[in-house]
């Protein structure tokens, strides 16, 4: 029940960072390294909860790493267009 609720929070967490970004069609306040980092962090948990059979770990980390992902997408489409804009002045 405390792992379902931590897992539940840590992973709600994300969704008002994600829905800013979103909205703003930016995610240049987070790093590269942070996002990579957090990221790699992440799909290590969920690989220790695919060895563990652990649903909880799984589930909240794999939806989490697809909120990660949703803003490596975001901060990929803003920098590309600006260096594809940068490029045809």
């Amino acid at each position: 029940m405390i792992g379902s609720l931590a897992g539940l929070l840590t992973t709600a967490c994300w969704l008002p960072q994600v829905l800013r970004c979103l909205q703003r069609r930016s995610a240049r306040d987070f790093s590269w390294v942070y996002l990579v980092a957090l990221g790699l962090g992440v799909l290590a948990w969920v690989l220790y909860g695919i060895a563990r059979t652990d649903p909880v770990i799984i589930t909240t980390n794999a939806t989490t790493l697809v909120l990660i992902s949703v803003l490596v997408a975001v901060k990929l489409r803003t920098e590309l267009g600006k260096s594809l804009v940068s490029a045809s002045e």
